[in-house]
């Protein structure tokens, strides 16, 4: 095998709670075609692994795979590519992920947790570039992170790296996934409209329950006080434990991601402002807060990278 893949003999997979994506492209993470799938979580496992199946049959028709990357929506061991849980599509656990797809393409394949793998592509093909150590925090339906350090994801003991989600608030067990996710921010809408059912966020939300935080951005846009407040009380909370990892890990740059990340500008502008307030004064003003550039190529992108890097090694 070349020690240098040519450009398309690459492919980078994620695998996530919502969607699943196989994207062939180049080892600089550049995507020429995609294969993108919505998971039922009813199907589990199995459904996603036939589905993975299928279309590497498809492709493998017509290309030549010199590597597979991977990232996962759970927690994994990076070094084996066994899957620890999915938190959202049962059957995953102890799945021994990386093998299985080596037995399908005969090929190396790298594994890892689908929030490094996202980390890793907007470090060196997004908004990450010219930074270093780069921190990357994904907004969804829950909190993730990861951390690239000298162009390379950080590692720590499995099955975790920088859980930045599972980082407390207080002593009473509040984390920031619990008070800065999509799902907070969904739980605190609904909240509001149970309280205030004529507040314009009410209006914006309509009857539907789930998926509320989308309506946030319009709510801030029209100078909404409610969800203003809401914005400043999550991005305050969120700035709250990235001081923690600021403290710890120094990242010259903390870029936001995920569908809350939507927000944009607004979401952004309020974390950098309450961000230094909670920075000892030898880290002033600390690092700088953008937002994701790659959108939901960071996963496939970054798992170009991760490919390039498994085949070069095995070259």
């Amino acid at each position: 095998m070349n020690s240098k893949p040519e450009p398309g003999d690459l492919l980078g997979i994620e695998i996530g709670g919502t969607k699943l994506q196989l994207a062939l492209g180049d080892a600089r993470g550049a995507i020429r075609r995609r294969f993108r799938f919505t998971v039922d979580p009813a199907a589990g496992a199995t459904g996603l692994r036939e589905r993975i199946a299928a279309t590497l049959n498809e492709i493998r028709a017509r290309e030549t795979i010199a590597a597979t990357g991977v990232g996962f929506g759970g927690p994994v061991d990076w070094r084996t590519g066994r899957i620890c849980c999915s938190h959202h599509v049962p059957g995953w656990a102890e799945f021994p992920l990386g093998e299985w797809l080596y037995e399908l393409t005969g090929r190396p394949v790298a594994v890892d947790n689908d929030a490094n793998v996202a980390a890793l592509g907007e470090a060196r093909a997004g908004a990450g570039r010219g930074h270093d150590p780069v921190l990357y925090v994904t907004l969804g339906s829950g909190v993730g992170g990861g951390l690239v350090c000298g162009g390379a994801i950080f590692h720590g003991a499995p099955p975790g790296e920088v859980e930045i989600g599972h980082v407390r608030l207080d002593r009473t067990g509040a984390t920031v996934e619990s008070r800065c996710s999509g799902w907070a921010v969904d739980r605190k809408i609904r909240e509001l409209i149970a309280a205030r059912p004529a507040c314009r966020l009410a209006h914006l939300v309509g009857p539907q329950r789930g998926g509320e935080a989308r309506h946030l951005g319009a709510a801030l846009a029209a100078g909404d006080a409610d969800a203003r407040r809401l914005l400043e009380e999550t991005a305050t909370d969120l700035a709250f434990g990235l001081s923690h990892a600021v403290h710890l890990l120094h990242p010259t740059v903390v870029i936001l991601g995920g569908g809350l990340s939507l927000v944009g500008e607004p979401l952004r502008a309020a974390v950098a402002a309450a961000l230094p307030g909670f920075l000892m004064e030898a880290f002033q003003p600390g690092p700088a807060v953008v937002l994701a550039a790659l959108a939901e190529d960071a996963v496939p992108v970054g798992a170009l990278l991760l490919a390039g890097a498994a085949a070069t090694s095995a070259g």
